[in-house]
């Protein structure tokens, strides 16, 4: 019998709702953009036109070699603390779902072969602090999956560009994260802004902050869960027409 965790209740409830507002934000995108993504298509003039199929322009995407990393973590939607978390992976990004509210909705997915969660040293059931060595620090590193999630992109064909983005998605770790008596894999969610700048026509580096959290969700008793700042950086490779680059 695992002891009685006093915020496991209105914590659950958090967590509950961060899914349920990712998921109705695609709710809402996807019907009413969705048509916006059918390829453009050129037809030729002239009496050549009658005999020859239309043109289909390719659809606009991205290629984005990332990393991230936070500076501090604070107790909202999660109870750990003294801990930050450090990622590096590929980004893939498709202009699948037309515009909203003037920006390029973009699907996003993501691989994280890299994951290297910095902790304190000896924790316990609740993911708080019990060494009296508090600078000794303990590595556990892991893979995380994001396979849903969405980018909005405005200014589109201009130089610099600012985005909103929100991930969701799955960290496995090679120990128990945040507790020893808490889960291997744990739920993550993701949500930044930033600035996507053009360097060659095919090439943007993007630079962007927000938070990233994750936890069990309570698949067992104890989840402490780490909510931490971040910073996130990129270069992304674009796939896609060079005129709509060229303004």
């Amino acid at each position: 019998m695992f002891p009685y965790c006093p915020h496991k209740e209105s914590y659950n409830r958090d967590f509950c709702l961060r899914w349920m507002l990712l998921v109705a934000v695609f709710s809402v995108l996807a019907p009413s953009i969705a048509v916006g993504q059918t390829s453009e298509d050129t037809h030729q003039t002239g009496s050549a036109a009658s005999y020859a199929p239309p043109i289909r322009n390719r659809v606009e995407s991205d290629l984005t070699f990332e990393g991230q990393g936070s500076f501090g973590n604070y107790q909202i939607f999660a109870q750990g603390t003294d801990s930050k978390l450090f990622t590096g992976g590929v980004e893939y990004d498709r202009h699948s779902w037309g515009y909203f509210l003037g920006a390029q909705v973009y699907y996003v997915a993501e691989f994280l072969p890299f994951v290297l969660l910095n902790e304190p040293y000896q924790l316990n059931y609740y993911g708080v602090v019990v060494s009296t060595n508090r600078g000794r620090r303990r590595y556990v590193p892991g893979i995380g999956i994001t396979p849903i999630g969405f980018r909005l992109l405005w200014r589109d064909g201009k130089a610099i560009r600012p985005y909103l983005m929100a991930k969701g998605g799955l960290l496995v770790f090679t120990q128990k994260a945040l507790s020893p008596n808490a889960s291997y894999e744990n739920i993550s969610l993701q949500s930044s802004a930033g600035l996507q700048i053009r360097l060659t026509r095919r090439v943007d580096l993007r630079m962007g902050m927000g938070d990233y959290h994750f936890s069990n969700a309570f698949v067992v008793p104890s989840n402490p869960g780490l909510d931490v700042m971040s910073y996130m950086y990129g270069i992304s490779y674009h796939f896609g027409p060079h005129d709509r680059r060229a303004r």
